[in-house]
């Protein structure tokens, strides 16, 4: 692999030696079913057939893989395979300089290649003509291939034509009534055959076909119609789907509290031994004698100032005969505020409902005349005709502080997702959360194909670039959904024409990896 940085993760969790599913992998053997009997039908026709060959499928289907094994099972001393590829030169100059050069013939024209495939029928030698992604090739192109097709009564090369169904249109336009090529078309695999097909991907990275069970197979079967390019892309989310759901798993007991039971029965008796202490304070006895007491220590939980410390009007709480109740009371007031404003890691201005008891204690100390300390100064003289006048000046308070802090924190959120919603490529892919699931639409080798459905589909689709079998795919996704019945729920709201390529929801996590992988 060019990037085992990427899937180290990967690779590690399922102990595999490389990718099982990545487009070229070691030691890989030629899967038999279905395509051993085409490719024994493609070397018979080139022995017998005066025809140019045509091999049809969709992206994924296995055309190049099988180009790669009718050149690996050819004889290499009676036979020369020329490959070509049409992406990027797809006219006639450009596909008769390829096979030219590979011929070494110095003029690349038809008639002169066909005299150099001559010369070489003459030492026993045959030519075989591959030529990938042959949709791409413009009239011009198929005319010379057609003409190199027929050759001479001395000797012809053999000509095969590997790409997608809309190659058969172009050469039926220019063939007319003449019967110039002949058409072989790639068939999906049934669920059986995609099982094996798993199997012996695995087994040639070190594991086994037990990693998947009977649902997952036909649930991969099902999402990849049995194109084996499809069944790659499709195995592999389901692999990284699982190994991201056994670490979360793995992770979650963690995150409880553990502590061993001794520790925690410790803990519990010195809770004990320090409760007890304060109700042995020496100042405790003397708090029923107090006139009002009982109902001054209801209050203080609730932000009241009690009477007794500001009765003092000397700021010196030294000087208080019930100094130990409010020294017990006020470290926990401020515990507890400390607790809420710090779950967040920001402070919550208007969720401190103690607070005010602290602030009764507080404006002795120096806090501004002219400010709510003020008002309590009178509560010594309406200390004794019951504290219930007071309750209402602490009440605005509490309600004047809350406004700025609901308006401030709901109108971060937006701003974030309106960002996030108006990104795209592979950069807004990075910024998804790993487990969610975009629905996957298409593949297509053409940029310009991508851009023009996104531009025509607009709002949530996209589009991102990887490369399979060694090119580049333009993969067009819609959404992100927070599970995959999301997704499926997604799906079958779309429109029919989109709906009618089958798509599939596939995890962020594996988009992720294989922008990781192409860059």
């Amino acid at each position: 692999m060019t990037s085992l940085h990427a899937d180290e993760a990967f690779l590690g969790h399922y102990q595999l030696s490389h990718d099982p599913f990545a487009p070229r992998v070691p030691g890989f053997k030629f899967f038999p079913a279905q395509r051993k009997p085409v490719l024994g039908q493609l070397h018979h026709l080139a022995r017998y057939s005066q025809l140019l060959l045509v091999v049809t499928g969709p992206l994924g289907s296995g055309k190049t893989l099988l180009r790669q094994a009718l050149v690996a099972s050819t004889n290499k001393q009676s036979v020369q395979s020329v490959v070509v590829s049409a992406r990027g030169a797809g006219d006639a100059a450009g596909v008769l300089r390829q096979v030219a050069q590979a011929l070494d013939v110095a003029t690349a024209e038809p008639n002169a290649i066909l005299k150099q495939v001559v010369q070489l029928g003459l030492t026993g030698q045959e030519v075989y003509l591959l030529v990938d992604d042959a949709e791409q090739l413009d009239e011009s192109a198929l005319e010379a291939l057609l003409a190199l097709a027929a050759g001479t009564p001395e000797g012809r090369p053999h000509v095969f034509l590997f790409g997608e169904s809309s190659l058969i249109a172009e050469l039926e336009q220019i063939s007319g009534d003449q019967e110039l090529f002949h058409v072989i078309e790639l068939q999906p695999y049934e669920e059986e055959e995609t099982r094996e097909y798993l199997a012996q991907r695995l087994e040639g990275a070190g594991a086994g076909i037990e990693l998947f069970s009977a649902q997952q197979i036909s649930d991969i079967h099902e999402s990849s119609d049995g194109w084996p390019g499809t069944i790659n892309q499709v195995a592999r989310d389901a692999m990284i789907e699982a190994m991201i759901a056994s670490r979360t798993a793995v992770k979650r007991p963690k995150m409880g509290f553990t502590m061993p039971k001794k520790h925690v029965l410790a803990i519990s008796a010195v809770v004990v031994v320090a409760v007890a202490a304060a109700w042995l304070i020496p100042g405790r006895s003397k708090a029923p004698t107090t006139a009002g007491a009982p109902t001054e220590q209801a209050q203080l939980p609730l932000g009241k100032p009690t009477p007794n410390v500001e009765f003092a009007n000397s700021g010196q709480p030294t000087n208080l005969p019930m100094v130990g109740q409010p020294v017990m009371r006020g470290p926990l007031a401020e515990e507890a505020g400390g607790i809420s404003e710090g779950d967040d890691g920001v402070p919550v201005e208007g969720s401190s409902a103690t607070p005010p008891t602290v602030t009764t204690t507080a404006p002795p100390a120096g806090v501004p005349a002219g400010q709510p300390a003020a008002k309590p100064t009178p509560a010594p003289t309406v200390a004794t005709a019951k504290p219930a006048p007071v309750t209402k000046p602490v009440a605005p308070a509490p309600a004047a502080k809350p406004a700025p802090a609901p308006a401030a924190k709901p109108a971060e959120k937006p701003a974030a997702t309106v960002a996030k919603a108006g990104a795209a490529g592979s950069g807004w892919y990075g910024s998804q959360p790993s487990g969610n699931f975009v629905v996957q639409i298409l593949g297509t080798s053409s940029e310009a194909n991508a851009q023009a459905f996104v531009k025509e589909q607009g709002g949530e689709y996209r589009y991102f670039k990887k490369v399979l079998n060694g090119k580049p795919l333009y993969v067009i996704t819609y959404g992100s959904f927070s599970s995959r019945a999301a997704a499926d729920s997604a799906i079958k709201a779309l429109p029919a024409k989109v709906q009618a390529g089958k798509p599939w929801p596939r995890t962020v996590a594996s988009v992720q990896q294989e922008l990781a992988t192409t860059r």
